[in-house]
Protein backbone atom coordinates (compact mmCIF):
# COMPACT_ATOMS: atom_id res chain seq x y z
CA UNK A 1 0.00 0.00 0.00
CA UNK A 2 1.13 3.54 -0.74
CA UNK A 3 2.47 5.41 2.28
CA UNK A 4 2.70 9.18 2.52
CA UNK A 5 4.94 11.31 4.72
CA UNK A 6 4.42 15.07 4.90
CA UNK A 7 7.03 17.57 6.01
CA UNK A 8 7.65 21.29 5.96
CA UNK A 9 4.93 22.68 8.18
CA UNK A 10 5.63 25.29 10.83
CA UNK A 11 5.00 28.79 12.10
CA UNK A 12 5.37 31.77 9.79
CA UNK A 13 4.32 35.40 9.80
CA UNK A 14 1.67 36.67 7.42
CA UNK A 15 3.20 37.36 4.03
CA UNK A 16 5.80 34.67 4.47
CA UNK A 17 6.34 31.37 2.68
CA UNK A 18 6.47 27.69 3.49
CA UNK A 19 7.12 24.62 1.38
CA UNK A 20 5.32 21.40 2.12
CA UNK A 21 6.59 18.10 0.80
CA UNK A 22 4.91 14.73 0.54
CA UNK A 23 7.09 11.70 -0.01
CA UNK A 24 5.46 8.55 -1.33
CA UNK A 25 6.60 4.98 -0.82
CA UNK A 26 5.15 1.57 -1.58
CA UNK A 27 2.76 1.16 -4.46
CA UNK A 28 0.11 -1.49 -4.27
CA UNK A 29 -2.51 1.02 -5.34
CA UNK A 30 -2.23 2.86 -8.63
CA UNK A 31 -1.53 6.54 -8.08
CA UNK A 32 -2.19 9.10 -10.80
CA UNK A 33 -3.13 12.09 -8.72
CA UNK A 34 -1.75 13.70 -5.58
CA UNK A 35 -3.58 16.34 -3.62
CA UNK A 36 -3.33 18.62 -0.64
CA UNK A 37 -6.23 19.27 1.66
CA UNK A 38 -6.41 21.27 4.87
CA UNK A 39 -8.51 21.38 7.98
CA UNK A 40 -8.73 24.39 10.25
CA UNK A 41 -10.03 24.11 13.83
CA UNK A 42 -13.78 23.73 13.88
CA UNK A 43 -14.02 23.45 10.11
CA UNK A 44 -14.35 20.63 7.62
CA UNK A 45 -11.40 19.46 5.62
CA UNK A 46 -11.20 21.31 2.32
CA UNK A 47 -9.40 20.97 -0.98
CA UNK A 48 -6.29 23.08 -1.54
CA UNK A 49 -4.45 21.82 -4.60
CA UNK A 50 -3.85 18.73 -6.72
CA UNK A 51 -1.66 17.49 -9.52
CA UNK A 52 -2.86 14.77 -11.88
CA UNK A 53 -1.02 12.81 -14.55
CA UNK A 54 -3.52 10.12 -15.58
CA UNK A 55 -4.23 11.91 -18.86
CA UNK A 56 -1.58 14.53 -19.44
CA UNK A 57 -0.45 16.73 -16.58
CA UNK A 58 -2.94 18.94 -14.82
CA UNK A 59 -2.84 21.15 -11.76
CA UNK A 60 -5.76 22.33 -9.69
CA UNK A 61 -6.15 25.01 -7.04
CA UNK A 62 -8.90 26.26 -4.81
CA UNK A 63 -9.89 29.86 -5.38
CA UNK A 64 -8.55 30.82 -1.97
CA UNK A 65 -4.96 29.81 -2.83
CA UNK A 66 -4.82 30.36 -6.58
CA UNK A 67 -1.94 32.64 -7.46
CA UNK A 68 -0.22 32.09 -4.12
CA UNK A 69 0.37 28.33 -3.97
CA UNK A 70 2.14 26.16 -6.52
CA UNK A 71 2.05 22.38 -6.65
CA UNK A 72 4.73 20.34 -8.38
CA UNK A 73 5.91 16.75 -8.68
CA UNK A 74 9.40 15.26 -8.71
CA UNK A 75 9.09 11.88 -10.39
CA UNK A 76 12.63 10.80 -9.54
CA UNK A 77 12.11 11.45 -5.83
CA UNK A 78 8.46 10.35 -5.71
CA UNK A 79 7.68 13.64 -4.02
CA UNK A 80 4.97 16.24 -4.41
CA UNK A 81 5.66 19.75 -3.18
CA UNK A 82 3.32 22.59 -2.30
CA UNK A 83 5.03 25.96 -2.36
CA UNK A 84 2.97 28.41 -0.33
CA UNK A 85 3.67 32.11 -0.73
CA UNK A 86 2.05 35.25 0.64
CA UNK A 87 0.56 33.25 3.48
CA UNK A 88 -2.40 34.62 5.37
CA UNK A 89 -3.68 33.85 8.88
CA UNK A 90 -6.67 32.10 7.29
CA UNK A 91 -4.27 29.57 5.78
CA UNK A 92 -3.66 28.23 9.28
CA UNK A 93 -4.64 24.56 9.32
CA UNK A 94 -3.41 21.01 9.36
CA UNK A 95 -2.40 20.17 5.81
CA UNK A 96 -2.89 16.64 4.52
CA UNK A 97 -1.31 15.00 1.53
CA UNK A 98 -3.39 12.43 -0.34
CA UNK A 99 -2.86 9.95 -3.16
CA UNK A 100 -5.50 8.79 -5.61
CA UNK A 101 -5.97 6.61 -8.65
CA UNK A 102 -6.94 9.52 -10.86
CA UNK A 103 -10.56 8.50 -11.36
CA UNK A 104 -12.95 11.15 -10.19
CA UNK A 105 -12.46 14.82 -9.55
CA UNK A 106 -9.05 15.77 -8.12
CA UNK A 107 -10.80 18.30 -5.90
CA UNK A 108 -12.96 15.84 -3.96
CA UNK A 109 -11.88 13.62 -1.08
CA UNK A 110 -13.44 10.31 -2.27
CA UNK A 111 -11.00 10.37 -5.20
CA UNK A 112 -8.13 9.63 -2.83
CA UNK A 113 -7.28 6.20 -1.41
CA UNK A 114 -4.41 7.10 0.90
CA UNK A 115 -3.87 9.98 3.30
CA UNK A 116 -0.91 11.27 5.23
CA UNK A 117 -0.90 12.12 8.93
CA UNK A 118 -0.95 15.86 8.34
CA UNK A 119 1.41 18.70 9.10
CA UNK A 120 0.54 21.87 11.00
CA UNK A 121 0.82 25.25 9.29
CA UNK A 122 0.34 28.30 11.48
CA UNK A 123 0.36 31.82 10.07
CA UNK A 124 0.54 34.64 12.59
CA UNK A 125 -0.81 38.09 11.89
Amino acid sequence: QVQLAESGGGLVQAGGSLRLSCATSGGTFITNVMGWFRQAPGKEREFVSAISWRIGLGTYYSDSVKGRFTISRDNAKNTVTLQMNTLKPEDTAVYYCAAGSGWGSPTTQPTYHTWGQGTQVTVSS
